[in-house]
């Protein structure tokens, strides 16, 4: 099924445009990762789904309606952004800005209501942050502060949750945490996940469906079979990779991978069988 997709988007700044004549449609109940290299149009892509800026022409479409003609408070019921650069909190504590993502429900003088503070209380212990809740923000450390922001945008309670790049600033387990966490939020409230991410099996090993940009095109998008391949990969970020099997999900890894050099970026035919190597063990 599909609510969300775009339409013939383009975006740009300042005259130049990053994504361009984009028509793409996201799986509704399933994880999206996106991947491509950086300045190739990710961030702005998910700024543009999600009104955060305005498109040049185009249209995003969700559930039959233009995003761009609906009122903030409807689309903020549907839709949360957890930005790749946050701004600042300065001054708030955790619980000041997890309630924040209250905003679309309040009424009248924007008072809490019970059903808010529960909602709130359960984004903060699902992303392992209770604790925090009356420290300042400011004091946080780099991945303590992803987790608020996080928090914050489950305590919106949209169908469908925009993150662009969520692991920065966290070590490997935190990564891995965060990722469960959108994989839970997924499988058992049937959410709508959209994520930017630069690690490559990460992507794969948590994604339903995949796109791959580049220079703000699409360069493949479907299932993690066919986005990563040693054709898609050459193409989006000019490498040589050797394509395996993680052991625990049997989805498509890339074990490693060289720079490709010279004539070889602009080779167009290739070997099928650098597709599936070997399996790590």
């Amino acid at each position: 099924m599909i609510r969300l997709y775009t339409d013939a988007l383009n975006v740009g700044y300042d005259g130049h445009l990053i994504v361009k004549n984009l028509s793409i449609e996201i799986p509704d109940k399933q994880i999206t990762t996106i991947i491509g290299p950086n300045g190739c149009g990710k961030s702005t892509l998910l700024k543009a789904i999600t009104r955060i800026i305005s498109h040049d022409s185009g249209a995003v479409v969700l559930d039959g309606k233009n995003i761009s003609k609906e009122n903030t408070k409807w689309l903020a019921k549907k839709m949360a952004i957890l930005p790749q650069t946050p701004e600042s909190a300065g001054g708030l504590t955790v619980g000041e800005l997890v309630s924040y993502g209250r905003f679309p429900y309040q009424k009248g003088f924007g008072r809490l209501t019970k059903k808010d503070v529960e909602v709130i209380d359960w984004a903060l212990e699902v992303t392992g942050i209770s604790d925090f809740k009356y420290r300042p923000v400011d004091e946080l450390s780099g991945g303590q502060r992803q987790r608020v922001w996080i928090a914050m945008a489950l305590a919106q309670e949209t169908e469908m949750i925009f993150l662009d790049e969520p692991t920065t600033y966290l070590d490997m387990a935190h990564q891995l945490e965060v990722l469960e966490l959108l994989q839970k939020l997924n499988q058992e409230q049937e959410r709508t996940i959209i994520m930017v991410l630069h690690d490559l099996n990460q992507a794969a090993r948590f994604a339903d469906y995949m796109i791959a940009l580049k220079e703000g095109n699409i360069v493949k998008a479907g299932n993690c079979e066919e986005v990563i391949t040693h054709r898609v990969l050459k193409s989006v970020f000019q490498i040589d990779a050797e394509i395996g099997r993680d052991p625990r999900t049997n989805k498509p890894m890339c074990i490693t991978y060289n720079l490709l050099k010279g004539e070889h970026k602009n080779e167009e035919t290739l070997d099928p069988s650098r597709t599936v190597v070997h399996a790590v063990h």
